[in-house]
Parts: structure tokens; C-alpha cells; sequence
């Protein structure tokens, strides 16, 4: 009697598995960093797989956009999702903007202050890659949603701490030494990491604006 109704009626897009595709791009391109930022394997290769994955990624949000678009029936108003998969777009932009920085400074060693900062910034996008499975029911899992949203602005903290004593350190050696260009080189790297973990708090933010509203 109603099959009429509901060939009328678009399906909804299957926003989550998009979100999905879209925060794997993301880690694979921040292990590559990370990586890169610890001498770990061939530097070129490393970027190509970072712009690789940031494409993937803008090909996600395309398609995401699209879907949102075309979609009568979605799981949050959207505003949420476009906001979301902005904010996540962001992180990719930045790993790349990092990773093309890197490259053009023909960067090969990085002091333990940047490889703690990309270490974290790592576990923040692994924490990100966890919470949005669970979008899927925010109700039941809003409280584990809270929670990694809070223990990924937390880290974002602890990134800037370690911003802060990295460039002072930078700053002393380069005085030191006299070493201009290293100093203005570091520096650049220094705010592509701190951009990526800013980033990555706004993708927090937006998933626990979802909570608020939906849980």
C-alpha cells in the first residue's frame, strides 16, 4: 500500500561509513608524518602518500556534500555533518600543509620536541577514528563520546605546552649558534604541528556539539 511512499522518499546516505573513510585517510596520512618527522623510511614517498591520502579525503567531503544535498532523510541536521566533515577536512589540509613544508625545506632531522608533538598528535586522530563509530548511536554512547572528545582537547593542550617549550629551545639554540635559517625553519614546522592539533580540537568540538544535541 505504501510502496509508492517509499519510492518517493530518497534513502538516506550512509553519512557514518563516509566519516569513516574519511578519518582512515586521515590517520594513514598522520602515521605518514609521523614517520616522516622520525627519519622512518623514504621521505618522498612518505609525502606522496600524504598528498595521496589528503586526496582521498577531499574526494570524501566532495561526495559528503553531495549526499547532503540529495539526501531527504539525514542522522543529524545538516549543519552537524557539514560542519564535521569540514573540521576533519581541515586536519588532512594541515598533515599536507606540514608534509609540503617539510619538503621544501628539504627537512631530515626533527628535534624530540616535534616528534612528540606529531606522537600525539597521532594518538589524538586514533581517539577521533574511535569516536565516530560510535555516532551511530549517540544516545547509548554519549558518555563515551564525552569522554574521548575531552581526552582529545586534552591532548591539544599538551601540544601546545610542548609548542611553547620547543620553540623556546629552538630559539636559544639558533642565538647560540647563530643559525638564522634554522631558527625560522623550525619555527614553520613547529606552527604546522600545533595548526594540526588545533585542528583536530575543532573536529573534537563538533562531535560533542552532536552529543549535546542528540544524546
Amino acid at each position: 500500500m505504501f510502496d509508492w511512499f517509499r519510492r518517493l522518499v530518497p534513502k538516506s546516505a550512509d553519512f557514518f561509513i563516509l566519516f569513516e573513510r574519511h578519518s582512515a585517510a586521515t590517520v594513514a596520512a598522520g602515521e605518514a608524518l609521523a614517520k616522516l618527522v622520525r627519519a622512518e623510511g623514504d621521505a618522498p614517498s612518505l609525502v606522496g602518500i600524504i598528498r595521496d591520502r589528503e586526496h582521498d579525503a577531499d574526494d570524501i567531503i566532495r561526495q559528503v556534500l553531495h549526499e547532503v544535498r540529495q539526501t531527504f532523510l539525514t542522522p543529524f541536521d545538516r549543519g552537524a555533518i557539514t560542519g564535521l566533515i569540514a573540521a576533519m577536512d581541515d586536519v588532512t589540509d594541515e598533515i599536507q600543509s606540514c608534509a609540503a613544508a617539510i619538503e621544501t625545506y628539504d627537512m631530515t632531522v626533527f628535534v624530540p620536541d616535534m616528534i612528540e608533538m606529531v606522537t600525539k598528535i597521532c594518538g589524538a586522530l586514533h581517539m577521533i577514528d574511535e569516536a565516530l563509530p560510535l555516532l551511530r548511536d549517540v544516545p547509548r554512547n554519549g558518555r563515551k563520546l564525552h569522554e574521548l572528545t575531552g581526552a582529545i582537547v586534552a591532548v591539544e593542550g599538551e601540544v601546545d605546552v610542548i609548542h611553547t617549550q620547543g620553540l623556546k629551545a629552538n630559539f636559544a639554540t639558533a642565538k647560540t649558534d647563530n643559525e638564522t635559517v634554522r631558527f625560522i625553519v623550525h619555527r614553520e614546522i613547529f606552527k604546522h604541528l600545533e595548526k594540526v592539533a588545533d585542528a583536530i580540537e575543532d573536529v573534537a568540538n563538533q562531535i560533542d556539539g552532536i552529543v549535546i544535541d542528540y544524546a
